[in-house]
């Protein structure tokens, strides 16, 4: 039998996989900051550190929160390990407001632009802000319009879906 995690609250146990996500010291901050920034979406439970364990006693240990009905727990554990991009988190877009909207408030504060409509937030945090519509071209059976798609995507930073559409038409 597997042990059960004692940091993760049991309303968040009820997602079978949550994402778990380190911070050095500003879990709290960060769970904040993306509650803030995506409709739909709450604070469930804050656990402090007790007496006798790794972090100060009284202090933020866990955050569990909800973006968009997916749940998260964000654990202050110290500088040890840092965000890569090989974990990513994409939001799904239907229009060009929706890629603006996150692009900015992402970006907001010291976040950086990346390439590809990837970026990192201003805790280190990739995301990818990407436009469903990009996401159906890989799908079809049209190599070249897909390859033209992908050389426009290629030359952008936050992805412009008319200028991905013109790409597609050819």
């Amino acid at each position: 039998m597997a042990a059960t995690n004692p940091t993760i609250t049991p309303e968040a146990r009820e997602q079978k996989i949550t994402t778990f996500l380190w911070f050095d010291n500003n879990a709290e901050e960060a769970a904040n900051f993306y509650v803030s920034v995506f409709k739909n979406s709450r604070i469930i439970t804050t656990a402090r550190y007790p007496e006798g364990s790794p972090g100060p006693k009284g202090t933020v240990m866990v955050v569990d929160f909800e973006l968009e009905g997916q749940r998260f727990t964000a654990l202050n554990g110290g500088p040890h390990f840092k965000f890569t991009e090989a974990i990513s988190l994409l939001v799904h877009c239907k229009t060009q407001e929706e890629v603006d909207y996150y692009w900015e408030k992402l970006t907001a504060d010291g976040g950086q632009e990346s390439q590809c409509g990837w970026l990192k937030d201003k805790f280190g945090l990739s995301w990818q802000i990407t436009p469903d519509e990009l996401l159906k071209v890989w799908s079809e059976a049209d190599p070249a319009k897909a390859t033209r798609v992908m050389q426009a995507m290629m030359g952008m930073k936050k992805l412009i879906i008319k200028d991905l559409e013109a790409a597609a038409k050819g």
